[in-house]
């Protein structure tokens, strides 16, 4: 019989700060196409760009919203946050700075 482990008690930092931040970075990933056409059209519009990029405005925060609601997807980037804390607290080493370099003589 396996041993189930139990999941870490989270922060309120943790779950209303960092999971949300990571849900953005992923969500806004996942909203790429949008969030390129937003660029796209406040980089072509100037000063203008309040009232020429609604659309692309409001394309974009209708995708993002999906995932912000979504509850499955918020768990799965409180599992992911979780594997990267416990990781780190095993390491000591953040995930970012994890990549290891391989000398060029390999």
């Amino acid at each position: 019989m396996e041993a189930v482990q139990a999941e870490p008690k989270l922060r309120h930092v943790e779950t209303d700060v960092l999971i949300p931040k990571m849900m953005r970075e992923k969500a806004k990933e996942l909203c790429h196409e949008k969030v390129h056409a937003f660029n796209v059209c406040c980089k072509d519009s100037g000063f203008l760009m309040v009232i020429k990029c609604r659309e692309q405005n409001a394309a974009l925060k209708e995708c993002l919203t999906v995932y912000y609601r979504d509850p499955v997807f918020f768990e799965k980037c409180k599992q992911e946050y979780i594997k990267e804390k416990l990781e780190f607290q095993r390491t000591g080493i953040a995930t970012k700075n994890r990549t290891q370099k391989l000398p060029a003589s390999m």
